[in-house]
């Protein structure tokens, strides 16, 4: 199992999601790594859990990443998350940006789920990839 390309995983992912402009006009909050402190305003988008699963063979080290992209909204309703949330999966899947570390074989929608949180105040859309890398 390898999970030397982690870093260079975040990075990447981090770098296609910011240079798109159709979602820096839906996600005008920002895209971090980590939840802003406090209670930011506005809709923003965080990559966040990683679980990696060795998918090592014959021919080389490789892993198997199932990341966790959220988009978070104090809009009234589910519209505005939902926009940039589709963006997101519009993006990622079939993307191969260049890694430091390895290669991305590819990337896959697996997952989302939209939920309200912190008592309403919030909504929250979970998008879960997979994404398997070479190294």
């Amino acid at each position: 199992m390898s999970y030397q390309a982690t870093a260079a995983l975040q990075v990447a992912l981090y770098d296609l999601l910011t240079g798109d402009a159709t979602l820096a006009g839906l996600l005008p909050g920002g895209i971090f790594d980590a939840p802003p402190p406090g209670t930011p305003q506005g809709t923003y988008g965080v990559i966040g859990e990683e679980e990696a699963i060795d998918r090592s063979d014959g021919t080389g080290a490789g892993a198997e990443h199932r990341l966790l992209v959220q988009v978070v909204s104090d809009a009234s309703g589910f519209a505005t998350a939902k926009a940039a949330a589709a963006r997101i999966a519009a993006i990622l899947p079939g993307a191969q940006p260049v890694l430091a570390t390895g290669r991305i074989v590819a990337i896959w929608f697996h997952q989302a789920q939209a939920r309200r949180a912190e008592g309403n105040a919030f909504r929250r859309i979970d998008l879960r990839f997979r994404v398997r890398i070479e190294i």
